[in-house]
């Protein structure tokens, strides 16, 4: 297991880097459950009269995949602000699932999504967390501070083929059974099964691009970022679960 490092200033700049970030989420998580709560607006959506439950309201903000990617990246920067060169297997999946899912999230709402959607008032404060503000902190946050090397191939295996594929099938069996899909670029019911489908193939395709080219990043910035191991994790190699 390896052991929280000495204080240094790249670790104290990694900690205040992240934790920021992990504030910014959470303020964002909260107040987005306030205005669902109050009656106000899902601001994936900038409806604030959907005649549906709360309880439907609430499964449908934690469906969207703004919100996951936005929660894998919560908990990736607490990890960090408390441990900086935090490592395991199963972290370096979370930590570049949220890579992944961030930068798409950042990516398709500027390309897609931005021109659909315009809430106003605390909601686009709200909006501008998840959307934009988030995406920026987070790459930025992984190429100032890492730590690296994190990513390889079974760790890219691994980020692509659970949680982006379960998304997706849930996404599909959800919309089947309530006829409510979270983008209008994979409404089964206005595109068709087909078209839905080669929209999801085409974003998992951009995923798997991106995880080959933050791992060129990776493996380039590795000779020249800090020392990301301390004690005896260094001299073994050994990794947190």
């Amino acid at each position: 297991m390896s052991t929280a490092p000495s204080p240094t200033p790249w670790h104290t700049g990694s900690r205040v880097w992240h934790g920021v970030l992990a504030a910014v989420i959470a303020a964002s998580l909260i107040t987005q459950l306030v205005l669902i709560f109050t009656g106000g607006a899902d601001v994936n959506t900038g409806d604030t009269t959907v005649q549906v439950t709360l309880g439907v309201r609430l499964v449908r903000l934690f469906s969207y995949f703004t919100i996951q990617s936005n929660l894998f990246v919560l908990v990736v920067a607490i990890t960090l602000a408390v441990n900086p060169v935090r490592d395991g297997r199963g972290w370096r999946v979370a930590r570049l699932d949220a890579l992944l899912g961030i930068t798409i999230t950042g990516l398709v709402f500027a390309l897609v999504l931005a021109r659909l959607v315009h809430p106003v008032g605390v909601a686009w404060w709200v909006n501008f967390g998840f959307h934009r503000l988030a995406p920026v902190l987070a790459v930025l946050g992984w190429l100032l501070f890492g730590p690296r090397p994190r990513v390889d191939w079974p760790t890219i295996a691994r980020a692509l083929l659970v949680w982006p594929v379960l998304w997706i099938l849930y996404t599909f069996v959800h919309g089947a059974l309530t006829d409510w899909y979270p983008y209008p670029f994979l409404d089964v019911t206005e595109l068709g099964f087909g078209t839905a489908l080669r929209n999801a193939v085409i974003v998992f395709a951009v995923a798997a691009v991106l995880a080959w080219v933050l791992k060129v990043v990776d493996t380039k910035l590795a000779g020249t970022a800090p020392v990301t191991t301390t004690g005896a994790a260094s001299a073994t190699g050994r990794q947190e679960a």
